[in-house]
C-alpha cells in the first residue's frame, strides 16, 4: 500500500503533496555503533533536497513506529466536540465503538481566538497570561501504572488491548483529537493553529512524541523527558556503561508500558535500531522545540539527551531552521521545577510560535561540564549536514 503524504506548504515550504513510498514489510536491521544518519534514507540514497527529506521524513516515523511507537492511528470516522462553561468534551467513534473525554481550558481575559498549551497532568512551566492552558487527563486515555496496564484506557476502548501503541503513542492520539474538536467546535475561542504540548517527566516522554507524531502542533515544551524522550538509547547505554545510575532501554520496558510491545525485542541490543531519538527532531521539524533538561537529575542521562539534542538540532540547521530548535539543560533544581533561569528561553519561542513573534529564538546550552558530561560530536556523530536545497 502507497503512502499518499499531503503536507501543508507552510509547514514544510513544499508547494505539492508527494507520493511516498511504503516501508519495506522486512528491514535489514544491522548495527549502527553511533547515532544513525538521518539524511541516508533505508535504501543506502542520500538527502540533499527539502523534496527528498518529504519521504525520508514519513520513513522515519513508519520506522520508529514500527519498532518502538506503535502504530498512531489516523482521524476516527467522528470526532466531535462541544464547549460548555470551562470544559472541552471530546466524543470519538471508530468502527462501532465509542468514547468521550473531557479537558479543562483555562482561558486568559479577551475575547480572543487565543493559543494555547495543552499540558499533561497539568503545567509545570509558567504559561504566560495571553496563552491559554488545556489540562489533559493523559492518564484516562493510556494508563501507566506498571506492566497491567498495557492496553487499558479510552484509547485501547476504541482500538482494542492489543493494539501495537504503547501509552505515549496513545496520548498523541488524545492531543490529535483534542485539536480535532477544537478546529470543529465553537465557543472555546481557541485558535487551534497555535497549539502547544507540554509536560514533565513521563508525560515530557509524551510531549515530545505527541509534537512528533502530531503535525498541527506548533511548539512542542518537553521538559525532563530523559530516556524515551530527549536522550538518545545507545548513549543512555554508554553512560549506563560508565557507571552511571541513567535510565535505558532495558530498564525502561520493566517499569512502565509507555513504549509499544514490539521494542521489547530490541533493548538488548539497540545498535541495531535504524533510528535513535534525535529523530523525534527529525519528525518535528521545523516546527517550534523547546527541549527543558536538568544536569541535577543523573537519571535522565545529561550526557545522553545534550548529544541527542545535539544531533537533533543538526537536522533543524540542515533545513535551514537552527533557530526553530531550543535545548536549555540546568541543574540545581529539583525535579520537575521550572528555574528562573530557563524563563527568557521558554518566553522567547512562546512568543514566536504560539503568540505570533517574529524574532527567532536560538537556544542551545547546559550548566555541565564537558568533562562531566564528556560527549565527543565528532565519535557519536559520523554523518556531515547537508544544507538541504
Amino acid at each position: 500500500m502507497k503512502l499518499s503524504i499531503l503536507f501543508v506548504a507552510a509547514a514544510l515550504g513544499l508547494a505539492t503533496a508527494q507520493q511516498c513510498p511504503a516501508l519495506p514489510s522486512n528491514v535489514n536491521l544491522v548495527a549502527i555503533p553511533k547515532l544513525p544518519d538521518p539524511f541516508t534514507a533505508l535504501d543506502g540514497s542520500k538527502i540533499t533536497t527539502k523534496d527528498q527529506w518529504t519521504c525520508r521524513k514519513e520513513e522515519i516515523s513508519q520506522l520508529m513506529q514500527r519498532y518502538e511507537l506503535g502504530t498512531f492511528p489516523g482521524k476516527p470516522s467522528s470526532v466531535t466536540g462541544s464547549f460548555s462553561g470551562n470544559r472541552l468534551t471530546i466524543n470519538v467513534s471508530e468502527a462501532g465503538k465509542s468514547i468521550s473525554f473531557s479537558v479543562t481550558i483555562n482561558k486568559p481575559s479577551g475575547n480572543g481566538p487565543f493559543p494555547a498549551i495543552i499540558a499533561y497532568g497539568a503545567a509545570s512551566i509558567p504559561v504566560p497570561s495571553g496563552v491559554a492552558t488545556i489540562v489533559y487527563n493523559n492518564d484516562e486515555i493510556g494508563q501507566q501504572q506498571g506492566q497491567s496496564s498495557r492496553g487499558r484506557g479510552k484509547f485501547y476502548d476504541i482500538y482494542g488491548s492489543g493494539h501495537s501503541a504503547g501509552a505515549l503513542t496513545a496520548w498523541a492520539w488524545g492531543v490529535s483529537r483534542i485539536i480535532d474538536a477544537l478546529e470543529s467546535s465553537t465557543g472555546h475561542n481557541i485558535d487551534p493553529k497555535r497549539i502547544g504540548v507540554t509536560g514533565c517527566s513521563r508525560n515530557g516522554k509524551g510531549a515530545i512524541v505527541a509534537g512528533a507524531l502530531e503535525q498541527r502542533v506548533a511548539l512542542s515544551l518537553p521538559q525532563e523527558s530523559g530516556s524515551g524522550g530527549s536522550a538518545c538509547w545507545r548513549l543512555s547505554d554508554a553512560q549506563k556503561s560508565r557507571g552511571q545510575n541513567v535510565q535505558t532501554a532495558s530498564q525502561i520496558i520493566s517499569e512502565n508500558v509507555w513504549l509499544g510491545p514490539a521494542f521489547n525485542t530490541h533493548v538488548n541490543q539497540v545498535t541495531r535500531l535504524p533510528f535513535d531519538h534525535h529523530f523525534l527532531a527529525a519528525m518535528t521539524a521545523p516546527r517550534g522545540l523547546y527541549v527543558i533538561e536538568n544536569t541535577s537529575m543523573e537519571w535522565l542521562g545529561a550526557m545522553s539527551t545534550y548529544g541527542c539534542m545535539t544531533a537533533g538540532q543538526r537536522i533543524y540547521e540542515a533545513l535551514g531552521v537552527k533557530g526553530n530548535f531550543g535545548y536549555s539543560q540546568i541543574g540545581g533544581h529539583n525535579h520537575c521545577q521550572f528555574p528562573s533561569s530557563q524563563q527568557s528561553e521558554l518566553t522567547a519561542f512562546i512568543n514566536r510560535f504560539l503568540l505570533n513573534g517574529s524574532t527567532t529564538p536560538n537556544v542551545f546550552r547546559t550548566d555541565g561540564s564537558s568533562s562531566s558530561l564528556n560527549f565527543n560530536a565528532g565519535e557519536w556523530i559520523p554523518w556531515t549536514t547537508p544544507n538541504l536545497s
